[in-house]
């Protein structure tokens, strides 16, 4: 999978926001230590999490599974963006067969679905891909052929979540009892934030290996 980070909210829009509720502008070093102290501080430690509702990110996900979109999804307070299964399944449609499963046709098969290291539930995925692709190959549209689809077929999206919210997506989801794959995914979202945003999300973050 890779994520990339397209776009986030400048600090400074947040610690406005706290200072709005106290009307202390006078007291802000215009994004420096002081202020971030004060997001930490507020945000983090006193929990009057609603103010790291002001910051935004804007990322694009790629490569994870239609499984790990599902639990993506459970996430409310979030928007998402998905490749279109509608508009996009032509991709599959005049691939060679991925039958008989072997080195040269694992490898093809990689660039539609996830594999998980585990051979009899990828080798399923291989079979179920092949089974979608000889419906395609027979002309069914797509939004037919699309509920044949297996769970570990890859998508991509653009994604948007608040600070806050990612503290509860970070927090639930790179825990050990997650999902692997969204585990992998939210620890690579940790990774891709700005290293100046960092310290809003650390304690909640179960591992960053």
């Amino acid at each position: 999978m890779n994520v990339t980070l397209l776009n986030y909210t400048p600090l400074n829009i947040c610690s406005n926001a706290i200072r709005t509720c106290w009307q202390s502008f006078d007291k802000s070093d215009n994004g420096g230590e002081r202020d971030l102290e004060l997001i930490d501080r507020v945000g983090n430690k006193y929990k009057h999490s609603s103010t790291l509702e002001h910051l935004y990110y804007n990322f694009y996900i790629k490569g994870i599974s239609r499984a790990c979109l599902q639990e993506l999804s459970r996430h409310r307070m979030a928007s998402l963006s998905v490749k279109s299964s509608r508009y996009t399944l032509k991709e599959l449609k005049y691939e060679k067969p991925f039958i008989p499963i072997n080195q040269e046709n694992i490898e093809r098969s990689k660039k539609f679905i996830v594999f998980i290291d585990d051979e009899l539930v990828d080798n399923a995925s291989i079979n179920a891909l092949e089974n979608l692709r000889n419906i395609l190959s027979i002309n069914k549209s797509n939004d037919i052929a699309k509920y044949c689809m297996p769970e570990s077929y890859k998508t991509e999206l653009t994604w948007s979540i608040n600070a806050r919210s990612l503290q509860n997506f970070i927090s639930l989801r790179s825990s050990k009892s997650a999902l692997k794959e969204i585990r992998e995914l939210s620890i690579l979202i940790f990774h891709n934030l700005p290293n100046e945003h960092k310290f809003i999300f650390k304690e909640y973050i179960n591992s960053v290996d």
